[in-house]
């Protein structure tokens, strides 16, 4: 018997809009939906987490998901929630750009087994790209009356700000681009159902139209709300900007360090929609959680489950063994066992001092003292280390005779030096 996505969806509560009958016709047996993805660059970050979730559980419930990747509309600019007309990518880089999404689309789902099921990869360019001017708006262009167009939200918030800028006939036409490629996949792919976020309602409903009048078909429109933080915030924005899925450009530190960090408000929505535990399991989470939310359980359990399933266990594991660095009983094993990425998001933020590579050896005091400021004075240094108060790369620092070597550089350019339980500063070795 299928599984109901629809009813998961609503449980997780990653249902904003849904055209009639939708739950109906998926309940009859296998069926195929897409999403589209606007490759505006080499990588996605948590904002695309919540459409690539919805198709996750779509095909666990035993459908058959597309991924749209926008390799034509990309070059145009969709304007929904947008205040201004975006730059436009040329070939080579919207080219470079799909590739890499479809790699990373990869860890979510199953493109290479031989189940019927498994995920496809589409590119609207492949279809777009010979349709003439003249026969895209004498055959497309008639069926989407300029009244309908214009009432959809994406037009009529965009028109309605306050801008010289106005809106370009080329992102006015988007709607018609996108309306087009669901009627391409509904008759060339069989695919009947459209899934979004909710910001795409006008965008896909477009296409269920086209679909109508061209087929006399009926096509299924589903969106998931847009994701907001409980304080008004952006989600998935820091003051360093987006979350990437991109370890390179997040590392899996940062990436685990954004989902532990969330309120409990958000915790308790973020572990329905971005997890695929199941309903018990996360009910009782929550409920654990409230009973001591000091404890933040629920926030480790998120940060775990969304870590893994984008980076992988081992990754997570650095993560977590990079979390406790700080406030954890870490070694100086642990501490080399950090990359450098990794190990200046640890430590961003503290106190860093630099010492010339010729001063190595040193004596513990002149080091502390002369060469950093890691204390005000030597007789200060002396007495934190007879105190047992000082560490050097997590390791208890004992002797105030003992000396700075080579060996105590960690990633050839890094001395971590520890005043105390939580005081932390960071030598770099010139």
């Amino acid at each position: 018997m299928m599984k109901n996505f629809v009813e998961e969806l609503k449980w997780r509560g990653m249902i904003k809009d849904i055209t009639p009958g939708t739950e109906e016709e998926l309940m009859k047996g296998p069926a195929a939906a897409y999403v589209g993805i606007d490759p505006t660059g080499d990588s996605l970050h948590i904002g695309h987490l919540v459409s690539i979730m919805i198709l996750k559980h779509f095909q666990a419930c035993g459908h058959k998901p597309y991924c749209l990747v926008g390799g034509a509309t990309g070059m145009i600019g969709d304007p929904s929630m947008k205040s201004a007309e975006r730059n436009l990518l040329d070939e080579a880089t919207l080219a470079h750009n799909v590739s890499a999404i479809k790699k990373q689309l990869g860890i979510f789902l199953d493109f290479d087994s031989d189940a019927p099921n498994k995920a496809e990869l589409v590119n609207n360019y492949d279809w777009m790209k010979d349709y003439t001017f003249i026969n895209f708006t004498r055959d497309i262009g008639k069926l989407i009356t300029v009244n309908y167009m214009m009432s959809k939200d994406s037009v009529k918030k965009r028109l309605s700000r306050d801008s010289s800028e106005g809106m370009s006939f080329t992102e006015f036409s988007y709607q018609l681009l996108q309306g087009y490629d669901f009627l391409y996949l509904f008759r060339e792919r069989g695919v009947k159902v459209q899934l979004g976020g909710a910001d795409q309602w006008g965008n896909i409903t477009t296409g269920v139209e086209m679909i109508r009048k061209v087929l006399d078909k009926q096509a299924f429109a589903l969106t998931c709300p847009l994701i907001t933080k409980a304080d008004g915030g952006k989600f998935g924005k820091t003051e360093k900007g987006n979350i990437w899925l991109d370890a390179a450009r997040t590392s899996p530190y940062q990436f685990y360090q954004f989902w532990l960090n969330v309120s409990d408000e958000d915790a308790e929505r973020y572990i329905k929609i971005f997890t695929l535990l199941d309903r018990e399991t996360i009910e009782s989470a929550i409920a654990e959680h409230r009973q001591d939310p000091g404890r933040r359980s629920l926030q480790k359990i998120l940060a775990r489950e969304v870590t893994v399933m984008v980076h992988g266990e081992a990754e997570y594991e650095k993560a977590l063994s990079a979390s406790q660095m700080l406030f954890g009983k870490s070694t100086s094993a642990d501490l080399r066992a950090l990359d450098e990425k990794t190990l200046l998001d640890v430590f961003d933020g503290v106190p860093t001092f630099e010492v010339e590579r010729g001063k190595l050896p040193c004596g513990i005091l002149d080091f502390l003292a002369v060469e950093t400021g890691v204390y005000a004075s030597k007789g200060e240094a002396r007495r934190a280390i007879a105190g047992n108060g000082f560490s050097l790369n997590k390791d208890k620092f004992t002797s105030a005779d003992g000396q700075v070597t080579e060996a105590d550089v960690v990633d050839g350019k890094y001395i971590l030096c520890q005043k105390g339980k939580k005081d932390y500063y960071l030598v770099i070795v010139k």
